[in-house]
This record gives structure tokens, C-alpha cells and sequence, in this order.
């Protein structure tokens, strides 16, 4: 497996947004000491290390796979997932394989993640830069593989929610091959509505937001009990919040066709 070239600078960050309508401040996480450079270079080491007849990940699916993982509806146990990163059949390592450090590696990101999507906030997927030729596409394709490898090892997110989740889960899955999704024509077809993105940083972004999106279905945040009506008074019809409070913003789509004169 060849050598990643070095991280992309993180993509610039929108701002934060506040609390979405009927959202509880919730206290801050402990902080996670994210990978460093150099054992972002361990790790891709350790998997490198790892005989032919195995596949496994390389850093970057294993970044969009610890997503896949995350979603679920249910927590799954690290002994669960964890064989999936060095064979994605499921394959032991050889026994002088240091999965040790490995598995200490990746769970530090799965802990930074976990607390990135109870908080809704935002995060740096582990993105390389390809070549100055390589699409957006072509550069995010390999997170959006490690994220499907997930989605169809623990099928628990799609058996419940796959209606919901289309739309984001359709911005993720128009970087991969259309002959890959199987019995998926409501997938193809949202697909088909969504522009490519424009740049890397765009399709970045879109990761982010899809994976937050999909949280908000598959691991809902507590809302607070609304308050009661005065005595004597009717409860006021429902009310929409302010245009766009919360929303992350959606894909480009495509332009529709104009109609013949």
C-alpha cells in the first residue's frame, strides 16, 4: 500500500451555529488529544505492515469507517468493529501484529469523533491531497469508501433510517461508482439531483454536514419539555423558527433543464 502523502491543511471551518431550536446546552466534553502528524504516520505504518493476503484500511477510510461506526443507531462494541481495520473481511493478523498500539490509536479518534457528533460541532476529516489533478471527488472517495464499508457491516443505520437519511446520505454517495449501490434507485435518483462539488474544500464541508445530518436522525439530542399553556388560553398553533436557525446548508443541486419555446 503506498505511503500517504502529508495532511491537507484543514479546511476553514465555518462558524459554530448555536443551539437549534429545542436543543439543551449540554456541558463540553473532555478533551481528546487528536492524532498528531507523526502518529497519523504510525498508524498507516502499522497497517502498511500487514501482509498481502490481507486488506486492510488505509487512515483515511478508517476515518470515514469510525463515522460509519458512530452513527449507529446503538453503540457498537469496539470488539466489534476493530478486526474490520486490519482485513475488511474480518481476518486476524498475523500474531507479531502490534495491534496494540493500533487499537490505541484509532480509539483516541474514535473518542475525538464521538464527542465531535454528541456536540453536533465540527471536525477535520483525514483527507490527503491527492495530485493537483485529482478531483474533489476522487480525493474524499477513499472516507466515503471507509464510511460505507461500515454502513454495510452494521446495517442497523440503514434498516431503520434509510428514508430518513437520504438526502445527506445521497451527498455522501455520489463520490462512488453508481454500479457499487445496488437496489438503491431512490439513492441513484437523489444522486442524480445533487451538482459535483466545486472544490476540495466544498466536498470536505459536505462530509461534515451529511455526517451531522445523519446524526440528527440516528442519535437525536434531548429536547426539553415544552411549557405549559397559561390557564384559560388556548396553545398557539405551531410556529416555525427563523429561516435557515440551525440548518446546515445543502448541496449544490443541478439546474434544471429549461422547456423548449
Amino acid at each position: 500500500m503506498n505511503k500517504p502523502a502529508p495532511p491537507r491543511p484543514p479546511a476553514k471551518r465555518p462558524p459554530k451555529p448555536g443551539p437549534r431550536p429545542g436543543q439543551r446546552h449540554k456541558p463540553a466534553p473532555v478533551a481528546v488529544q487528536p492524532l498528531d502528524e507523526g502518529e497519523l504516520q504510525q498508524l498507516q505504518k502499522l497497517l502498511d505492515s500487514l501482509p498481502d493476503t490481507l486488506e486492510p484500511l488505509d487512515v483515511v477510510m478508517i476515518d470515514g469507517y469510525l463515522c460509519g461506526v458512530l452513527l449507529q443507531p446503538q453503540p457498537i462494541a469496539a470488539e466489534r468493529w476493530l478486526p474490520l481495520l486490519t482485513d475488511v473481511d474480518g481476518r486476524p493478523p498475523p500474531a507479531r501484529f502490534d495491534a496494540a498500539t493500533l487499537r490505541a490509536l484509532v480509539l483516541r479518534r474514535h473518542a475525538e469523533l464521538e464527542a465531535a457528533i454528541t456536540e453536533r460541532d465540527w471536525f477535520d476529516p483525514w483527507i490527503y491531497q491527492l495530485d493537483e489533478q485529482a478531483s474533489p471527488s476522487e480525493t474524499v472517495l477513499p472516507w466515503v469508501a471507509g464510511f460505507a464499508t461500515a454502513a454495510d457491516a452494521f446495517t442497523a443505520l440503514m434498516d431503520r433510517h434509510e428514508d430518513a437519511i437520504l438526502e445527506p446520505l445521497a451527498t455522501l454517495y455520489r463520490h462512488l461508482d453508481p454500479d457499487d449501490l445496488e437496489d438503491a434507485d431512490a439513492l441513484l435518483a437523489e444522486i442524480e439531483t445533487l451538482a459535483p462539488p466545486e472544490s476540495l474544500d466544498e466536498a470536505v464541508e459536505d462530509l461534515v454536514r451529511s455526517v451531522l445530518l445523519i446524526a440528527d436522525v440516528s442519535r437525536p439530542q434531548e429536547a426539553p419539555a415544552r411549557p405549559a399553556a397559561a390557564p384559560g388560553r388556548p396553545r398557539p398553533p405551531g410556529r416555525p423558527g427563523p429561516a435557515g436557525a440551525g440548518a446546515p446548508r445543502a448541496p449544490a443541486r443541478k439546474a434544471a433543464p429549461r422547456r423548449p419555446g
